[in-house]
């Protein structure tokens, strides 16, 4: 029995513990055999680069890719060209300070011409009379920031009341720049003027309205219509005399070439209502931040 029970023991193998049935295996047995093949792992895979087939249809595919990023990229250049809106933030210091100065006093100024280089205009760096966006954006924020301190001040602020004076100023501007375009094209006014351009002579008049609202805030109503005064006619005279020289100038050429084109008188009228304009848009969007 006891020889029995020694010789049971040496002789028993020693049993491997196997998982239960129907729990999953935390680690794979790696103890023997060959490690086993990732769970979804396709065998053809591997040689999936290798075929020909393959790697032609991924030329394919990237040729494709590149085909429509210069579709869009064309398409996008057909309403907003990234070179053109580049050329009207060319700008620095001392520019933005004669074109503030050339803005507020324009009567002194005698030239008015864009100078061009190969039939290309130099950008507003190196010319004054050349218009930009970037002070036309900056008076903007600057007109926003002003509208909600005076508001502040009158304990009228809010957030609906600003998004309100910030929408109504961006929507003025498309209106009058539509209403711009429309008129040339109604009147075959054929010009260089493109919708940056009046989009830029069009942003100017906030640079009168920042003065207008601080003249307003410091001094009260006298110096509010003061300022009022003095921005509206420097701002018109600037807008008469600068886009004389886009408007007018091309009617020579237009007069020799073929086809109709609109009379001088019928631009000066075009001039002059956008200059006539800009007042009624300072008196509207500065009256009520000035109390």
């Amino acid at each position: 029995m006891d020889f029995q029970q020694h010789g049971y023991r040496a002789t028993k193998p020693r049993a491997r513990a196997s998982p239960p049935s129907g729990g999953p295996l935390l680690f794979d047995d790696t103890s023997s055999g060959p490690p086993p093949m990732n769970r979804g792992q396709d065998p053809g895979v591997g040689n999936l680069f290798a075929d020909p087939m393959a790697s032609a249809a991924m030329m394919y595919g990237s040729s494709l890719a590149n085909q429509g990023k210069d579709i869009v990229n064309k398409e996008i250049n057909r309403f907003m060209s990234v070179n053109k809106l580049k050329y009207f933030f060319a700008v620095d210091t001392r520019y933005v300070m004669k074109k503030l100065l050339l803005l507020m006093f324009p009567y002194t100024h005698q030239d008015w011409e864009v100078r061009y280089h190969r039939d290309t205009p130099l950008t507003p760096r190196h010319d004054v009379n050349a218009p930009d966006l970037y002070i036309p954006t900056m008076a903007f924020i600057t007109y926003i920031l002003l509208a909600g301190m005076a508001l502040g001040i009158q304990k009228r602020f809010s957030p609906e009341v600003l998004g309100l004076c910030a929408s109504t100023a961006l929507v003025w501007i498309i209106i009058e720049v539509l209403v711009m375009l429309l008129s040339l094209y109604l009147l075959t006014v054929h010009t260089d003027l493109s919708t940056f351009d009046l989009v830029a002579y069009s942003g100017y008049k906030y640079v009168g309205m920042i003065l207008t609202v601080l003249c307003g805030l410091l001094f009260g109503s006298d110096g509010y219509f003061a300022a009022l005064a003095w921005s509206s006619c420097a701002l018109m005279f600037f807008i008469v005399r600068s886009l004389k020289m886009k408007i007018l100038s091309s009617f020579s050429a237009d007069s020799m070439g073929v086809g109709t084109s609109a009379k001088p008188h019928f631009r000066l009228y075009i001039t002059f209502a956008l200059a006539a304009f800009q007042p009624i848009i300072i008196y509207w969007l500065t009256a009520h931040l000035v109390r």
